[in-house]
């Protein structure tokens, strides 16, 4: 299959795409990583120097400059803290270790989809559920917050069409485009990288041992300089930080492996001959040199991410605390609020209840005081008198109406009340019922 059909073949597209992605999101993360340790660690020895400096300050220089120098002193902690937390909070879990762990994979089976893969039908289904499951293990370790930006760059990234060793991406490869465009490519890289990580690693341990002679010349001399054995080491300090945050031991070993063993399939592979270098032999070396890659890969995460944990920031305890302080302080005075209202309530409550049983027992003496006087016990016998009068009328009145009725009933007694009954009879006795209050008889 040619290069302009395996142009059109959309899962490379796809694969090249996600990795590329994966790829800048884990450089883009890295780069503000150190960033950041190393501003921490430049004021760290800033703050030393501020110190030295404050205490040093002679007095017929302006008093300006050092309350100047108290401000940077006070300052450079609270900033250096405030870093350290925020490094710990967006880049402590070493999330772009994850990423990177994720581009590599997709790489690997790019690398071979078009290799050992070439000839098996499947091969896009293969790749399709390969991309999927990677791309679940990235978020799952990015603990479900995978946040990536739109990659507009070219496919694949890093090729480059004026070298004839840059691989375009997309064509099946031989054994000898697989040794060209990985194994050899990635034995370069990795001699690069090897010598860029010994030139810092000895330049760092040349400034640490300045950084330490210095401190022990400042000592030896005493007086007014030993003071300044502060600042170096704090110098030394920030350089052997940075050296144990580099992991730079760690990965110069983990590095010169991969290379050893690159260079014996390298070696291997250019012993053969033209006749030698069969399908069996590609795929072998196909699948040591990933093999090789891919435990490197996983090597240089597993010691990042132990480097990263060794490494805690103590500078972010002191905001740590601070806003510790701050939470707990704003819930006392929550619960202090609290307990002032409801103290406050309690006491109205009870200041109530007092003023009305205050009322009451005061009401209660008054009408008692008010009930035993003459003059309320005259009226309530004048009410009492008024009401047996009263009840003698009512009873006066009902017996006299009870007679009245017993009379009429025994005179009339004879007449049977139909509709034969003369008018002038009933007319009689209706006149005999009484009509007001007085009973007529």
């Amino acid at each position: 299959m040619d290069a302009n059909t395996q142009n059109k073949m959309p899962i490379l597209n796809i694969a090249w795409t996600r990795y590329a992605q994966l790829d800048s999101a884990a450089a883009k993360l890295s780069r503000p990583h150190y960033r950041l340790r190393k501003w921490i660690a430049i004021l760290g020895v800033l703050a030393a120097l501020f110190a030295v400096l404050t205490e040093t300050y002679p007095e017929t220089f302006p008093e300006v400059g050092k309350v100047i120098l108290k401000i940077l002193l006070i300052i450079s902690p609270i900033l250096a803290s405030v870093l350290a937390a925020f490094f710990n909070k967006f880049y402590g879990t070493g999330a772009w270790l994850t990423m990177r762990a994720g581009a590599e994979e997709i790489k690997k089976e790019i690398y071979i989809f078009r290799t050992v893969l070439k000839d098996e039908p499947k091969r896009r289904s293969w790749l399709e559920k390969r991309l999927a499951s990677v791309q679940r293990q990235v978020y799952r370790g990015l603990g479900g917050e995978m946040v990536l930006e739109r990659y507009t760059g070219p496919i694949p990234p890093y090729y480059d069409p004026e070298s004839p060793e840059s691989d375009p991406g997309f064509q099946d490869l031989n054994g000898d485009d697989y040794f060209t465009f990985r194994l050899q490519d990635q034995l370069a890289w990795h001699i690069r990288k090897v010598n860029r990580i010994q030139s810092e690693r000895t330049r760092l341990q040349w400034y640490i041992l300045i950084a330490g002679g210095a401190g022990s010349f400042l000592a030896a001399m005493g007086g007014a300089f030993s003071i300044w054995v502060a600042v170096t080491a704090a110098m030394a300090a920030a350089f052997i930080g940075w050296l144990e945050l580099r992991n730079l031991d760690s990965t110069l070993k983990n590095y010169s492996k991969v290379i050893v063993e690159l260079m014996i399939i390298y070696d291997h592979w250019q012993n053969l001959e033209m006749e030698e270098r069969t399908q069996a032999e590609t795929f072998k070396m196909v699948r040591e040199t990933e093999k090789i890659l891919w435990n490197q890969n996983m090597e240089y995460i597993r010691s990042m991410q132990e480097a990263l944990a060794e490494s805690e920031l103590a500078e972010a305890d002191l905001v740590d605390e601070v806003l510790r302080k701050s939470v707990e302080s704003d819930a006392r005075f929550k619960k202090e609020l609290r307990d002032s209202i409801v103290s406050h309530t309690d006491k109205t409550l009870r200041e109530s209840e007092e003023t009305m049983v205050e009322t009451f027992e005061e009401a209660l003496g008054t009408i008692v005081e008010e009930a035993s006087s003459d003059l309320v016990q005259q009226e309530l016998e004048a009410m009492a008198e008024a009401a047996s009068q009263a009840v003698e009328n009512i009873v006066s009145r009902a017996s006299r109406l009870r007679s009245a009725m017993d009379e009429i009933a025994d005179e009339f007694a004879d007449v049977e009340f139909t509709a034969d009954t003369p008018a002038s009879t009933l007319h009689d006795m209706m006149q005999r019922y009484p009509k007001t209050g007085e009973v007529k008889g």
